[in-house]
C-alpha cells in the first residue's frame, strides 16, 4: 500500500521489505497494525514529500523477501529502503546459513546498485527474550550469530544506517516488546522509529524525533499469562519440533569433538601439562 504526504515538498521514496516486526505487529491502532515504518514516515513526512510503501508481510523469511518482495521495491525506485529480516528463518528446521547470506546479500546489492540508502540492523539474543529452555536457546543463538555475520557483510559491502540492537539496552527490558514477546510494543516500535529518525538526520536526510510517548498501556502479567495459555504453549512446541533436532545434534557434535580433543593429547603432554 503506498501513501503521498505533502506534494510541495522535496520528494523522497521510502520503502520497507521484512516480516512482521516491519508490517507493524505488536503496535496495533484502530484495529490496524501501525509499526515503526509508519511512524518514521510520518515523522519524515513534516520536512519532505513522502512515498511510503510498506512491503513486508507477517511471517516471511529472507528467500520471501528476495522472491516476493525485492522486484516490487526496485519498481518503486526508493530513495530510502530497510532490509530487516531473518529472525523467522532462524526458528526453522529449514535454516540454511548460507542460503540466507546469499539472499540478503543478493538484495541489499541491487537495492544499493539502484541508489537506494539501506536501513539494516544487528539482532539480539531473541532466545533470552523469549526465555528460551538452554537445549533450545544454544542453536537459536548461534543461528543469530551466522545472521548477524550476513548483516555484517551486507553493511561492509553496501553501507547504509543500521541499528545494533545487541547493543541496546532497551531491548532487554520487558516493556519494549508486546504480550508475545516476539514483536515490539508500542514502545519498542516508537524506539526503533526514533533510532533510524536519528540515523537519517544524520546522514543528511532531516527527520524531526517521533514521540517518545504511548498511546497504549504496556502488556500487564495477566494478558502475559493469557497469552502463554493460549498461545505461547504452542508456539514453544512448534518452535521445540524445529529447533529440538538440531539443537541434539549440535549437543552430540561439540560432544564428539571435546572427546577428540581430549584423545588427541598424549600421555607425555598430560604429563607436562600436569607439572
Amino acid at each position: 500500500m503506498s501513501t503521498v504526504f505533502d506534494l510541495d515538498r522535496t520528494p523522497v521514496r521510502f520503502v520497507t521489505l521484512g516480516d512482521s516486526a516491519t508490517h507493524g505487529v505488536g503496535d496495533q491502532v484502530g484495529g490496524t497494525w501501525r509499526g515503526w515504518a509508519r511512524i518514521l514516515a510520518d515523522s519524515l513526512a513534516d520536512r519532505h514529500q513522502i512515498q511510503f510503501d510498506n512491503l513486508a508481510v507477517p511471517g516471511a523469511t529472507v528467500s520471501d523477501v528476495r522472491r516476493l518482495q525485492l522486484d516490487s521495491a526496485l519498481a518503486l525506485r526508493p530513495h530510502v529502503a530497510s532490509l530487516i529480516v531473518g529472525l523467522n528463518d532462524t526458528l526453522r528446521s529449514s535454516w540454511d546459513a548460507r542460503r540466507v547470506r546469499d539472499d540478503l546479500l543478493h538484495c541489499g546489492e541491487t537495492l544499493s546498485a539502484q541508489g537506494a540508502t539501506l536501513m539494516t540492523v544487528r539482532f539480539h539474543d531473541h532466545g533470552a527474550v523469549l526465555g528460551l529452555p538452554g537445549p533450545l536457546a544454544r542453536p537459536m543463538t548461534r543461528r543469530i550469530e551466522e545472521l548477524n555475520a550476513a548483516y555484517d557483510e551486507l553493511h561492509a559491502s553496501f553501507g547504509g544506517l543500521r541499528i545494533d540492537l545487541s547493543d541496546r539496552p532497551e531491548v532487554q527490558e520487558r516493556s519494549f516488546w508486546s504480550v508475545d514477546r516476539l514483536h515490539p510494543s508500542e514502545r519498542g516500535h516508537r524506539l526503533l522509529a526514533r533510532t533510524f529518525a536519528a540515523l537519517l538526520t544524520q546522514h543528511g536526510l532531516p527527520c524531526p524525533a517521533p514521540s517518545p510517548f504511548c498511546s497504549e498501556p504496556a502488556p500487564t502479567r495477566r494478558s502475559e499469562v493469557r497469552w502463554l495459555l493460549t498461545e505461547g504453549g504452542p508456539w514453544l512446541g512448534r518452535r521445540a519440533r524445529d529447533l529440538g533436532p538440531w539443537a541434539l545434534r549440535l549437543a552430540v557434535s561439540s560432544a564428539l569433538a571435546r572427546t577428540t580433543a581430549r584423545r588427541a593429547v598424549s600421555p607425555h603432554e598430560v604429563r607436562q601439562l600436569a607439572a
